[in-house]
């Protein structure tokens, strides 16, 4: 499996259609937010003429109303790559959602499924009483994991209440981190350029979604902003926006901020990992001489 990762806005498109025409394989998607049909354009989904020249899977595949996680999407792929790897020896994972990307490589826990009535009380205690009353009682409950996590990060927080929640247990516990055994081998591979040059990218990137329609996009599914889902980078700055809380260029400018951000976390996130070979994206010669010299080792 082919693993090509790396920050929001770098290229991973393009240079995903050429290796997978390059090696005849299909792309799996690991980017958690175009799995949703309804977010085309705040996502950067593939066109439909890149996926008709390209199998692509997990793309548009579920509605914002569905509930959709890690461990069911580790569940998903491992069944998908079972018919796919009978058909042929190379398979392209591509995307940059941190902890998806995990999944498929190292496998997560085995974490209880969180039911709706305790979804929903933790996420009325976080609206009712605010993003500190939640971090001290994650403190309270699990305070190993209250000092590794984002605390910033409200879902991250809620999520871990809800399984201290259901379980009895501190969070911590039960996250092991053990590495599951593939019966693939992987081939990573991250692209990333110089910071000022992604910077501009991302910048460029958000003027050309207004361009193409973002703002009337996200009008679409205003009364249903509220979900997980749309709370997200490109969404929820516009919803701040149409509630009257900015005016519209404060709002654009912020998904361009926070579209940075998180850029930097990606490739926090990534550099941890020492298996990544990276590349800048216009190297793509030196891509494929990688990948080929790769792959007919273990072939």
């Amino acid at each position: 499996m082919l693993v090509l990762l790396g920050p929001t806005g770098v290229g991973k498109t393009e240079i995903s259609l050429d290796i997978a025409r390059y090696f005849d394989c299909p792309i799996v998607s690991s980017d958690s937010r175009q799995f949703y049909r309804e977010l085309k354009i705040g996502t950067a989904a593939p066109s439909e003429i890149q996926m008709k020249t390209v199998k692509h899977y997990f793309i548009g595949t579920h509605s914002i109303h569905d509930f959709y996680n890690c461990g069911q999407y580790e569940l998903d792929v491992m069944d998908l790559l079972k018919d796919l790897f009978k058909q042929q020896n190379v398979v392209m994972l591509v995307g940059g959602s941190m902890m998806y990307i995990d999944a498929v490589c190292n496998g997560i826990d085995d974490i209880p499924t969180v039911d709706a009535k305790t979804r929903e009380f933790w996420k009325n205690e976080y609206h009712e009483k605010g993003l500190e009353y939640i971090q001290d009682e994650l403190k309270r409950l699990d305070p190993f994991h209250y000092k590794e996590v984002d605390l910033k990060n409200y879902k991250r927080v809620l999520h871990a209440l809800e399984i201290c929640s259901i379980t009895g247990k501190p969070y911590s516990a039960i996250r092991t981190g053990k590495k599951k055994e593939r019966y693939f081998d992987i081939i990573k591979v991250g692209l990333n350029r110089q910071r000022d040059n992604l910077y501009e990218r991302i910048n460029h990137r958000v003027d050309e979604m207004m361009r193409e329609g973002l703002l009337s996009e996200a009008q679409k599914f205003y009364a249903f902003k509220h979900l997980n889902t749309l709370n997200t980078v490109g969404y929820k700055e516009l919803y701040e926006y149409m509630d009257g809380k900015t005016d519209l260029d404060f709002a654009v400018n912020l998904i361009k901020q926070d579209s940075r951000r998180y850029a930097k976390r990606q490739l926090s996130w990534f550099n941890r990992d020492k298996e990544i070979a990276w590349f800048h994206p216009d190297d793509k010669e030196t891509v494929f001489q990688y990948l080929n010299n790769k792959i007919q080792s273990r072939i």
